[in-house]
């Protein structure tokens, strides 16, 4: 049986500065003083966020990667790591956090974090897994969450059966909290059908990937719980979800743009990656990116590959 030890030498250091890539903090760690102030914010209602915002999935060791890769981070991402890395990242210039709303980790952190002088926004997805989800929507926002949307996961569950509609119940106690109020999902066609209606939402958060509905190999529909295994990043898929993003004029965060570290060989593929995402989502829009600086200071590079791919863009 091949070792996390082993594991972590097989796929190399390309791969491990997968899920957010950046430099090696020796070379790069000069430079956070000049990102800091060179990467920019949007508006994001009353409130401005960078273009790039940390994601939360590596502080609960879920990689989307393989079982070796959440064990690495699991081990890693102590509550005090946790802290740091977001230190890391604020003084980097990210100014935004989106994780999920789970009372024993991210909003254990966050107070953490808080208590340490840390300030970010936060921007929550539901705990699906909470007995009352309203009442998780509630304590988000009492705990200062900018925004809440609904769980990606869960809107596939309800949309394969058939209920999709019920997720409108979530929505209308988030704005009756005060948030922000988005919605996520898995599946082009869920983004489609909510758009058609008109739901009232202020934000999508719409991934690369269609990690639900996608056919693997096999021919056979994926799960809404699909392991690493049944996961299928397929190519189709990152332009199917940008004509989405183009298409609304609601404002998007884009996630997955590198197919949970799948796509960042090396550094040359990382920086393609960030320029293939920001040159296909709005000016408006913004890229959420998770960040597990074990082996490599991966703020830095995200921060640098954003502020290229945006000037890119703009050309």
């Amino acid at each position: 049986m091949t070792s996390r030890r082993e594991f972590v030498r097989e796929i190399g250091l390309g791969a491990l500065s997968g899920l957010a890539l950046s430099s090696i903090a020796a070379a790069e760690g000069g430079e956070a003083s000049e990102k800091a102030s060179a990467l920019p914010t949007v508006a994001f209602g009353p409130h401005r966020v960078s273009r790039l915002i940390v994601g939360g999935n590596p502080f609960v060791a879920n990689s989307h990667f393989s079982r070796e890769w959440n064990e690495d981070m699991r081990d890693y991402f102590t509550p005090e790591q946790v802290v740091e890395t977001l230190q890391r990242c604020q003084a980097a210039g990210i100014n935004t956090i989106q994780a999920r709303g789970d009372y024993h980790r991210i909003l254990y952190y966050l107070e953490l974090f808080q208590r340490a002088g840390g300030k970010l926004n936060f921007i929550a997805q539901t705990a699906s897994e909470m007995q009352d989800v309203h009442k998780n929507i509630r304590v988000l926002a009492a705990f200062g969450a900018i925004a809440v949307y609904f769980h990606g996961s869960q809107s596939d569950k309800l949309w394969l059966s058939g209920r999709i509609d019920e997720a409108r119940d979530y929505l209308k106690t988030m704005r009756d909290s005060g948030v922000r109020v988005g919605f996520a999902s898995h599946i082009p066609e869920v983004f489609d059908y909510v758009e058609s209606k008109n739901w009232d939402l202020d934000f999508y958060m719409v991934p690369f990937y269609n990690l639900s509905t996608r056919k693997p190999k096999t021919g056979e529909s994926l799960p809404a719980n699909a392991t690493f295994g049944q996961e299928t990043f397929h190519p189709d898929d990152p332009p199917l979800f940008c004509r989405f993003i183009q298409s609304t004029a609601k404002q998007c965060l884009a996630y997955k743009i590198m197919a949970a570290g799948r796509k960042c060989a090396d550094q040359t593929q990382a920086a393609e990656a960030f320029k293939w995402a920001f040159a296909r989502i709005k000016p408006q829009d913004c890229v959420v990116v998770g960040m597990f600086p074990k082996y490599v200071d991966q703020p830095a590079l995200n921060v640098k590959y954003t502020v290229e791919a945006i000037k890119a863009a703009a050309l």
